[in-house]
């Protein structure tokens, strides 16, 4: 990409900063084990006080006006955590799964999915597929999870079912683009983040969305998922909106 050219959304537009708001905020919910170890509970502990925090996260994200939340779940990388946590963390998904979708009707939220949803148990496979379906029309926001997800395998696949479609005649490589690059990725018909926030004081994107935040704008907090409020989403919202976003152009 060179320094003159905007990142390629799925045409649908970004915010520019300046006083707006993000369309699309993506956040890296990190910290949950330390805050379960700084008070002397379980790992598990921390996943379900950091599930409440998600949910606060999407309430506020409705009520600021953001059309696009991006929620980092579970990576692909996390299948190599414990067993144990793995199942607690499967469980914690069943049953948000199961008791969140009336909310989620009831807020005119919209769920959708990215990731390897193969590697999940396929009980959990069913009730995405069912929630995905009983809020598609909702309009208010799209809320993303990102599951068993890795941004450079997105991108290998992407670029493997290109591949294949160029070795079947039915494209011209030469006419391979950004544009086109980018409506075989999994957030096709999404916009790319204005915004990617991410907790715990980590400074790093961790294989999360490697083609979309290419030009997103960063915000790094210290403070742990669990405790993260509304209040501090409103404050980044807030940051966000006081800073310029030139995409590699000279300030005006």
């Amino acid at each position: 990409m060179t320094a003159k050219t905007k990142p390629v959304s799925n045409d649908l537009p970004a915010s520019d900063g300046g006083g707006k708001l993000p369309a699309h905020v993506a956040i890296i919910m990190d910290g949950n084990g330390r805050w379960a170890k700084a008070r002397g509970l379980p790992r598990s502990a921390g996943h379900k006080r950091g599930a409440e925090a998600a949910r606060k996260a999407v309430r506020a994200a409705a009520e600021a006006g953001v059309s696009y939340i991006t929620l980092f779940g579970f990576s692909s990388e996390n299948w190599s955590r414990p067993d144990e946590e793995v199942s607690d963390l499967m469980g914690l998904l069943r049953f948000y799964l199961k008791r969140e979708i009336k909310s989620l009707q009831k807020d005119g939220v919209r769920l959708r999915v990215i990731g390897n949803r193969a590697m999940l148990p396929t009980d959990i496979q069913e009730l995405i597929s069912a929630a995905e379906k009983q809020t598609e029309n909702n309009a208010r926001i799209t809320l993303i999870i990102a599951l068993s997800y890795g941004g450079r395998a997105e991108i290998v696949n992407a670029a493997m079912s290109l591949a294949v479609k160029a070795s079947e005649g039915v494209i011209d490589p030469s006419e391979i683009n950004e544009e086109m690059f980018s409506g075989y990725l999994e957030t096709v018909g999404i916009p790319d983040p204005d915004l990617l926030i991410r907790t715990s004081g980590e400074k790093r994107i961790s294989n999360f969305l490697l083609w979309q935040t290419a030009y997103s704008e960063f915000i790094f907090t210290d403070t742990l998922w669990p405790d993260f409020s509304a209040e501090d989403f409103d404050a980044a919202l807030a940051e966000f909106s006081a800073r310029e976003r030139r995409y590699g152009k000279v300030s005006g």
